[in-house]
């Protein structure tokens, strides 16, 4: 029963994650499409009238329009490049709180570094004990060979 459950869930998981990737695909899409068709129309509006196009409507609120159009869509691909910020900024929410391999890997490496550098401390400690043990040894042979040794004074 339990291990229907936890492959039903695996199984929701997996389809919740590719739902998100493609919600992220689309946003991403329709964001890049929308800069690059509000830009195409800029340039377009940019370009100097033809003298068929000119008589057509007046020159001044021909300029007019146009500003007032570059305006609207220079806001659009401004809207634009900030959703793509936000999507950016979502992704790296997912990735940071969805990545569980990546944690656990770091948290292994981590605790397998620690490891090392207490082995490297113990193997020191060890060492250094060693080296103490062998100088205290010749500081009591020298002291107790010393003939300038002074005996111990009786206390009453």
């Amino acid at each position: 029963m339990s291990q229907a459950k936890s492959a039903s869930g695996g199984a929701s998981c997996s389809r919740d994650k590719e739902a998100l990737l493609k919600s992220y695909q689309k946003r991403l899409k329709d964001d890049i499409r929308a800069m690059i068709d509000n830009f195409q129309e800029i340039l377009k509006s940019s370009k100097m009238p033809t003298a068929d196009e000119e008589g057509q409507v007046l020159r001044q609120l021909q300029c007019t329009e146009d500003q007032y159009e570059m305006s609207v869509r220079a806001a659009n691909m401004v809207r634009a490049g900030e959703k793509l910020v936000r999507l950016i900024a979502d992704i790296k929410q997912y990735l940071i709180l969805n990545d569980f391999p990546f944690i656990n890997d770091a948290i292994q490496a981590s605790g397998q570094r620690f490891c090392n550098v207490q082995h490297e401390c113990d193997q020191r400690l060890t060492a250094l004990r060693d080296d103490m043990a062998a100088e205290l040894y010749d500081l009591e042979e020298e002291y107790y060979s010393s003939v300038h040794k002074t005996p111990p004074t009786p206390t009453k």
